[in-house]
């Protein structure tokens, strides 16, 4: 794969991950309806199967959410909140469901909506460990308390994936079938 090639191709998957990114503030609008409706499962998973350097692969969709995620605390707080005590947490279960998205060798309806069921089980049992928060109680009962009340988040976020997945993988396998020099070299050679 020439340099050129690459630059196109990452810069077609940058570009596609910032936008979907950016739907996260809309949710900030319609906070009742779009709650945790967001692309940030599907743009874990998407960069995790289509990034051919792992490091961008988990660069690219952590800053993004990085950087949406400081804007909605601005929005939300009024200040340049830059990270919270859940934060960590939060960043290493989407780190998680990158990896869950280098797993998908082929971006088919069946694997991508595969991926998307673990993305959120793994959001769920990850972001909702109360031993960081202050909500519930640090207890097992707590952590179910947690996991429980979740549920709602969850589906939405299950949702978001699906609908920000269908459009992102289908977006890029429909414009890889139509312009080749967004394809790898193993893509071409099949």
């Amino acid at each position: 794969m020439t340099l050129q090639k690459i630059n196109t191709r990452n810069t077609v998957l940058i570009l596609m991950i910032v936008a979907a990114g950016a739907f996260r503030l809309v949710s900030y609008k319609y906070p009742y309806i779009l709650s945790n409706f967001t692309p940030v499962g599907a743009i874990a998973l998407f960069g995790g199967a289509y990034f051919t350097d792992k490091w961008k692969a988990y660069l690219v969709p952590l800053l993004t959410l990085f950087v949406s995620d400081i804007l909605l605390n601005r929005l939300y707080s009024g200040t340049w909140e830059i990270m919270d005590r859940s934060s960590i947490m939060v960043y290493v279960c989407f780190a998680v469901i990158v990896f869950v998205g280098s797993l998908i060798k082929k971006a088919n309806v069946l694997n991508v909506f595969l991926a998307s069921l673990v993305a959120v089980v793994i959001h769920w049992l990850l972001t909702d460990i109360p031993f960081y928060g202050t909500l519930y109680p640090h207890t097992f009962s707590g952590y179910v308390q947690s996991l429980t009340a979740a549920i709602p988040f969850e589906k939405n976020m299950l949702f978001g994936d699906i609908v920000f997945c269908a459009i992102l993988f289908g977006g890029f396998e429909l414009a890889k079938s139509k312009y080749t020099f967004l394809r790898t070299n193993r893509e071409v050679a099949i």
